[in-house]
């Protein structure tokens, strides 16, 4: 291979060069484990919480909305579910799911609806702090061992008494080599990381729409013409389990 070559570069590096390039090198590796992972969970969890909202808002009444959500554990939108369904048996269980509390069987639900969102939101956002962070460190990172390299190059420089290219060429080509190498675990991870959102958001929606389509399902099962036909069909055993 050329002495040029961009392994010969590395081989002869400073130890901190070699350094920094190993940690750049753990960061890519890390956050190309979590962009593939995460691609594979949230496009599974936005395509489920777009399907199973469809299926809610199709359904008669609250217990054939939850029964068409089945029991699919990685669907936000029937965990957000569960979270208000044993709410809602609390409710029963007390006593207070009656039209004359209805503000305060909303008011629960809600809370409990915010609460379900917001757990399965913090779940799947889980390990994308990471790709904000190689994204937002990685270049400076490379920068630094870019700094270091070039000042090993002017040392040299002055213990061989002379500014040939030749002489110092190698020495700041190694060091340029750490700012491209910090700009190519940038550029994937931010690029990623703004995707992540995107789809996060997009689930996001799904689920407060949910919520809002399970808050008006209640209000209006409550708010029937008979209270006693409306409660048998809010109870937990109504629901596959719940």
């Amino acid at each position: 291979m050329p002495q040029t070559g961009v392994l010969a570069l590395l081989a002869h590096a400073t130890l901190t060069v070699k350094c920094v390039l190993g940690l750049l090198l753990t960061m890519s590796i890390s956050s190309w484990s979590v962009i593939l992972f995460k691609i594979f969970v949230l496009t599974q969890a936005r395509n489920r919480a777009r399907q199973d909202y469809t299926k809610f808002v199709g359904a008669e009444n609250l217990a054939e909305g939850m029964r068409a959500l089945g029991r699919d554990q990685s669907s936000p939108v029937y965990r957000s579910g569960v979270s208000a369904m044993n709410e809602l048996r609390r409710l029963e269980s007390t006593g207070l799911l009656t039209y004359k509390n209805l503000d305060v069987v909303i008011d629960n639900l809600r809370r409990a609806l915010r609460q379900g969102v917001s757990s399965q939101l913090g779940e799947l956002s889980r390990s994308l702090s990471l790709l904000a962070t190689c994204g937002n460190s990685a270049p400076f990172i490379g920068l630094f061992g870019t700094v270091w390299g070039i000042m090993h190059s002017f040392h040299s420089i002055g213990q061989m008494k002379t500014a040939a290219l030749a002489a110092v060429a190698p020495g700041i080509s190694e060091a340029l080599i750490a700012t491209a190498v910090g700009l190519g675990v940038a550029i994937p991870a931010t690029i990623a990381y703004n995707f992540f959102l995107g789809m996060l958001q997009t689930v996001e929606t799904e689920l407060v729409n949910f919520a809002g389509a399970f808050l008006n399902t209640v209000q209006r099962e409550l708010s029937g013409d008979s209270v006693a036909e409306a409660r048998p069909r809010l109870r937990s055993e109504d629901h596959g389990g719940f």
